[in-house]
């Protein structure tokens, strides 16, 4: 038979053997948080409300009259805090992300996942929107476990059936924002406005998208993190003993003994043994009092470590440091720190690892950043009309058929002059092409006529210059095909 001090070493050592929120037959553990209070819930409160505003006015936010962010997969438009991207923008958007990782993975390893905890959407919506939603209509904790047992009557009925229909509501205003980043707003009001007879399509698939909002927000939860996101299973192979994270000080905290042991131990009521300690353990700062696993949402005790499951929500820090002050301790047994910092007391931020995950990160954000800065405001190709030959014209000279290929990449109208700059020849317009609407493309058709005294062979390079206005946006080259004898 195991001694009680075996017991909690052995319980302390099992938690990496199963997980909080499954049981030992494997069904679902529902967590029941406590409601959170503290300094860090109340930042927590600030940057959230401060998200939440952004994510429910970012598509309406406009940037000359253009939208601040739009992610128009379905016409590959992508507008990222007004900058246009198209698909011929590819190799930008891949250096963006590249950068944007690379950034995630070095914030990870200096600062953990204290994204999940504080910008996460997910973590967001559900511990900011959701749960205030249900502490408000359902009670804390300890209510909600007691409504849940109780038989079904008017007032739990009332009260499940009000908490649903209200999730599902901010599901559907959630996924209809979602949408609005995606296609606009305009098109957005559009579809509202007019009847659903005519978009039985797209309401059918909203409908069913914010049943997925809601299937998450409502039953799967935390589980999203656990087995879902991938950042969250990533974080092991990212982080090291110097990063910091949300961390109990086990050199303060142990021994844990609770406020009733500690009181028998003061007055010798009990002795060491008599509470299933050794003879010369001293106890710690801990008093055992599990607040810090009673309000963690993800239900596991921060006090066995870094565990995948925490997400940096700080609401156990804040649970013991209200301890802590009532019993006169100071603050800070759990806190932000790193294992190095805990156990040998020096917090070291750059690290070899740190620095060299730095130095790539500024050579992509260089990158990143002259690739934008020089991309043009247009994009043009010219190709000789496949199928076609050259024909001759009096004079020995010579004509190819070229068809133009333009896109704007702004948001205004540019006006288009196309010239001939290499070598000297005559440009014959085919069509009317003045100027661009704003992010759109157009097409031309134009004639080159040369003297076979310029031809440099059968395929001689001609250079095109593309103007607007005095300024000229772009330099492109193409072949001219001559007669193979032609020197």
């Amino acid at each position: 038979m195991a001694s009680l001090e075996e017991q909690r070493r052995i319980d302390q050592q099992n938690f990496r053997n199963h997980l909080a929120t499954v049981n030992e037959e494997g069904k679902r553990n529902w967590i029941y948080p406590k409601k959170p209070s503290g300094r860090y819930y109340k930042a927590r409160n600030i940057v959230a409300l401060l998200l939440l505003a952004f994510f429910f006015s970012g598509p309406f936010i406009t940037v000359n009259g253009n939208p601040l962010l739009l992610i128009n997969i379905i016409e590959r438009k992508f507008v990222i805090f007004g900058v246009a991207f198209w698909p011929q923008d590819l190799h930008l958007l891949l250096f963006g992300m590249l950068t944007f990782i690379l950034f995630v993975v070095l914030f990870t390893v200096v600062f953990g996942r204290l994204w999940c905890g504080w910008a996460c959407p997910q973590t967001i919506f559900m511990e900011m929107v959701f749960r205030r939603i249900e502490y408000w209509i359902e009670g804390d904790a300890a209510a909600q476990i007691r409504l849940n047992k109780q038989d079904w009557n008017l007032e739990k009925i009332t009260k499940k059936v009000s908490k649903h229909a209200i999730f599902y509501a901010m599901a559907f205003l959630i996924s209809n924002l979602f949408l609005a980043y995606i296609i606009g707003k305009d098109q957005l009001f559009d579809i509202i406005t007019d009847p659903p007879s005519e978009h039985i399509a797209g309401l059918s698939a909203m409908i069913v998208f914010s049943g997925v909002f809601y299937g998450v927000f409502a039953f799967m939860r935390e589980q999203v993190c656990h087995f879902v996101c991938p950042y969250g299973r990533m974080q092991s192979v990212m982080l090291d003993n110097n990063s910091i994270n949300v961390m109990y000080d086990y050199v303060r905290g142990e021994t844990r003994a609770s406020v009733k042991d500690r009181y028998q131990l003061e007055n010798r009521k009990a002795t060491l043994e008599d509470l299933g300690f050794s003879a010369n353990e001293q106890f710690g700062d801990c008093i055992d009092c599990y607040q810090c696993v009673k309000v963690c949402p993800m239900g596991i005790d921060i006090r066995n470590g870094t565990q995948l499951e925490c997400v940096h929500c700080t609401a156990c820090i804040d649970a013991c440091d209200s301890v802590m002050d009532k019993i006169d301790k100071p603050r800070g047994l759990i806190r932000y720190s790193s294992e190095d910092a805990i156990r040998e007391g020096k917090q070291k931020v750059l690290t070899p690892r740190v620095a060299g995950y730095s130095g790539i990160l500024l050579i992509l954000l260089t990158t990143f950043i002259t690739l934008l800065t020089l991309r043009p405001d247009t994009e043009t190709t010219i190709l000789r009309e496949p199928g076609t030959l050259y024909q001759e014209l009096p004079e020995n000279r010579y004509s190819n058929i070229y068809n133009l290929k333009m896109l704007n990449k702004t948001f205004k109208e540019i006006p288009i002059e196309i010239k001939l700059e290499q070598p000297a020849g005559e440009l014959v317009s085919l069509g009317s092409f003045t100027s661009i609407a704003p992010q759109n493309a157009a097409e031309g058709r134009f004639l080159i006529q040369l003297s076979d005294s310029v031809l440099t062979g059968q395929q001689t390079e001609l250079v095109f210059g593309i103007y607007s206005g005095d300024k000229k946006l772009e330099t492109v080259t193409s072949g001219f095909l001559g007669p193979a004898n032609n020197n």
